[in-house]
């Protein structure tokens, strides 16, 4: 089954009286009244993460997948809460002190602090991560309109090819291998452009399950589709140096998840003051295509101007 259909079939009916809870169909819970912003993730083993050799690269990649619900809504994370459930194999003392010594480093890095969390005994080793900011305004998943702008950040792709080489699934020279695993570890996320968000971005999303894949959530509740533009979807030389050399084909990179980049829409007016963001914060913003109204199908154009299909839309969250 399905996430969205036991969400709107079993659970929605749980809050639909308090708006907070956006229905259900937002990354953040967001209560207004008293400026609270709070998302909540869950991190398996073999499934979010690949295994637990690097625990404390692992940490890494759990924090920051978690704080990046919040500053994709334009909200500077401040307190997290974590939880875990492993045995002792897993929570070793050396496992413990790199485990330490990461959130330290996250901690400094992105301002925020441990709040409290649990611990839990099991052979099946998971984290859930808690993370609440403070604000009075958010961005919306489903506010976009017709006609605006789609906006990315950062470059896609480079995750992916991070998790295939740590599968020995593609075998590249040892300097591209260590950039495509901290790609992959550590998301490049965009805590410097969270002030600056609300001021152009009419609706958003971080790019957890993939770029096709999110942004239809970003527009399933008002029906528009979009196009998007091939040609513009950015990804790295270190990726393009891949691409030419194992004769891979970009459309099948760009929407395999866990880029924790930025997706947003905004307004043709705001192109310029965009621009300015981009420079002045040093933070690459690509525009990669347009909304449109839901009489036209959605697609994907090639260089050439031909629609084109790619493999995957991303991660689709089923319980088959």
């Amino acid at each position: 089954m399905h996430e969205f259909k036991i969400i709107s079939e079993y659970l929605s009916k749980l809050s639909k009286k308090f708006r907070g809870a956006l229905n259900l169909n937002d990354d953040v819970f967001f209560d207004k009244t008293n400026n609270l912003v709070v998302s909540i993730d869950t991190y398996n083993e073999g499934n979010h993460f690949l295994n637990f050799k690097n625990p404390g690269l692992v940490i890494k990649k759990i924090i920051r997948s978690s704080i990046s619900d919040l500053i994709c809504k334009g909200v500077k994370p401040k307190y997290y809460f974590l939880s875990s459930s492993g045995n002792k194999k897993v929570f070793t003392k050396n496992n413990l002190t790199k485990i330490s010594k990461s959130l330290m480093e996250e901690q400094k890095k992105y301002k925020i602090i441990l709040g409290g969390g649990d611990t839990v005994y099991s052979n099946r080793l998971s984290f859930t991560v808690t993370s609440i900011g403070f604000s009075n305004k958010i961005i919306y998943r489903n506010k976009s309109k017709v006609n605006d702008d789609i906006y990315v950040t950062g470059n896609l792709g480079d995750s992916f090819i991070g998790l295939m080489v740590l599968k020995n699934k593609i075998k590249i020279n040892k300097k591209l291998s260590t950039y495509f695993i901290n790609q992959y570890y550590k998301p490049e996320i965009k805590y410097n452009l969270t002030d600056h968000l609300n001021k152009f971005a009419t609706a958003s999303i971080d790019l957890s399950d993939g770029l096709i894949t999110d942004l239809e959530k970003m527009t399933n509740k008002q029906k528009n589709s979009y196009i998007l533009f091939l040609d513009k979807i950015p990804v790295s030389k270190n990726l393009n140096s891949v691409i030419n050399l194992k004769n891979l084909l970009k459309k099948n990179l760009i929407s395999k998840g866990d880029d924790y980049q930025i997706l947003f829409t905004s307004n043709i007016k705001n192109r310029n003051f965009i621009h300015r963001i981009s420079y002045i914060k040093k933070i690459k913003i690509t525009r990669i295509g347009k909304i449109l109204n839901s009489t036209c199908k959605s697609s994907i154009i090639d260089k050439n101007g031909h629609k084109i299909k790619i493999s995957s839309k991303g991660y689709i969250h089923t319980f088959d």
